[in-house]
């Protein structure tokens, strides 16, 4: 068993403090220091200003009419109309299968693995599902509130159910994917951002936001073959960034809002007739005249900051809020996740990650991981919860790179929890799971049946000994194809199964029948949300 001092032991149950593993080398990424929290986890929209009109690409042609003008200038309508999704990437290898959602056999959740398996999975033989208690009849160690089976002591649920209301957890469902994905490496291609705008989502000012200033945004990569760098994700990780956003210049300053859209119409007007003498270059007269009506729009909708900051907003930061005004202040990972959550959830991104580091958690203890999955449990539940208040549905979609095992040591500390002691980095007993918030009520699983139900709700399955059956699903060993049924599943709460293939041309998840198996819910809209 691997030693630590005190001193050491005791700086690591701070969740922000770095992991020192003797097992590994000197970080030299940046996916090592992220993994083991040594780093931490802006772009901006413009008003345009005469010299940003000038560009290579000109805008379809324009209507004298200034509705119609927004039209051809292609700003957004809130959200595209499709399910807000958020990513947690939780870098360095986090548990997820077993100690945190329960992950069974072929059968689903509740197909139950061995001792041994559950063991590995860092639950020792006196906190296993299967263990009955004699005077109930059932189990201790199984909880059901989010429709998705979770370890009663899971930490991720804990920190869920501390920011989600009972009514908001009766409108969850989820689904969880054993899927194998390797250990400290920066080419895990997990992040899904680009598949989700591919199937439709879009945002009002932006496509897609991450907490990470990557091509992804956020700490594993995506799949090559979805990467449009057009659409690459604007950092996004503190409110100052989600205020920063929009800068229509100092004409806001000068004048109240009204005035300033008004002079920016006017503006835009004076220019299509002075450009209507102009016959040899139709291009810049239609950069001209998109560019003052993108202005007039901005400064519309967007004119008063406060509109955009999360740290403004009642139900995210106050004293009956999602967030009391200390644990606002005092983490950043809260203020974090609540800027990304109140660009996606109001519609003005498309999706978003949210990359919380410090997950190469085997520090030969067990309280480093549990204190980690509570907080990244609450920053999800804040998620789930800001979605409920807000009355819109929510796509919660959680992965890390790889993942740990226990030797079955157990932690008798308060933090520890009586539970196994992460020892080692583990592909082998990795998963992701999503949850699905549903303002109508609980999205409800396909299949005819209980058992089908059940493997619908466990998209593949692991085998007796606690390690992944790569057998099991085509996502089981090919990160790229977990992408792919992620964002399957996406399109399903829409009810556009039957377009996937033509969406994703070169898939690789198989014919309609096992699509149909890959996907966990009965359509939540049809198509589109607010309309």
């Amino acid at each position: 068993m691997i030693r630590f001092k005190s001193k050491n032991r005791q700086n690591t149950k701070n969740p922000d403090a770095p992991l020192h593993l003797p097992e590994h080398g000197r970080p030299i990424n940046r996916r090592d220091f992220l993994g083991r929290g040594l780093a931490l986890g802006t772009g901006a929209v413009m008003g345009s200003s005469i010299l940003s009109l000038f560009t290579q690409s000109a805008h379809a042609a324009l209507s004298d009419d200034l509705n119609a003008l927004k039209s051809s200038c292609e700003i957004a309508a809130v959200g595209a109309g499709k399910i807000p999704f958020i990513g947690f990437d939780l870098a360095g290898g986090a548990n997820i299968a077993g100690s945190n959602v329960l992950v069974g056999q072929q059968g689903g959740q509740f197909d139950f693995l061995t001792t041994t398996g559950y063991s590995r999975m860092g639950l020792p033989g006196d906190m296993i599902p299967p263990l009955a208690n004699a005077a109930t009849g059932t189990s201790d160690f199984i909880n059901t509130d989010l429709g998705l089976a979770f370890h009663s002591d899971s930490a991720f649920l804990r920190g869920i159910l501390e920011k989600v209301s009972p009514a908001t957890a009766a409108n969850i469902n989820g689904a969880v994917i054993p899927a194998r994905s390797e250990n400290d490496t920066g080419n895990n291609p997990h992040n899904p951002m680009y598949a989700i705008n591919k199937a439709g989502a879009d945002g009002e000012l932006l496509t897609l936001i991450g907490s990470r200033n990557t091509d992804s945004g956020g700490n594993s990569v995506a799949p090559d073959s979805m990467i449009n760098l057009e659409k690459r994700p604007t950092k996004v990780d503190r409110p100052s960034d989600v205020t920063g956003l929009v800068d229509t210049g100092k004409l806001v300053g000068l004048l109240n809002q009204d005035d300033a859209v008004a002079v920016m119409e006017s503006i835009q007007r004076i220019s299509a007739m002075k450009t209507g003498k102009v016959t040899t270059d139709e291009i810049i007269k239609d950069l001209m005249q998109c560019g003052y009506v993108k202005s007039a729009d901005l400064v519309d909708r967007y004119g008063d900051p406060a509109a955009l900051n999360p740290s403004l907003d009642t139900n995210i930061v106050g004293a009956q809020s999602i967030f009391t005004q200390a644990d606002y202040d005092a983490d950043r990972e809260f203020r974090k996740t609540a800027s990304v959550m109140k660009l996606v959830m109001n519609g003005y991104a498309g999706a978003g990650t949210i990359t919380i580091g410090g997950y190469d958690y085997h520090t030969g203890d067990r309280a480093v991981g549990e204190i980690r999955d509570l907080r990244a449990g609450r920053c999800m539940g804040a998620c789930l919860e800001y979605a409920a208040r807000l009355g819109v549905p929510l796509m919660l979609y959680v992965f890390s790179d790889g993942s740990v095992s226990s030797n079955g040591t157990v932690d008798n500390s308060a933090d520890g929890r009586g539970k196994g002691v992460w020892t080692s980095d583990n592909s082998s007993t990795a998963a992701s799971f999503f949850l699905v918030y549903n303002p109508g009520g609980r999205p409800q699983l396909l299949g005819g049946t209980p058992e089908a139900q059940a493997q619908h709700q466990q998209l593949g399955f692991f085998r007796a000994d606690g390690s992944v059956e790569t057998a099991s699903s085509p996502a089981a060993n090919n990160v790229n194809l977990l992408v792919e049924t992620v964002a399957l599943n996406y399109m399903a709460l829409h009810g556009e199964t039957g377009q996937f293939a033509s969406q994703f041309p070169n898939h690789g998840l198989g014919n309609s029948t096992m699509l149909d198996s890959l996907s966990a819910f009965q359509p939540i809209v049809n198509g589109t949300i607010g309309g």
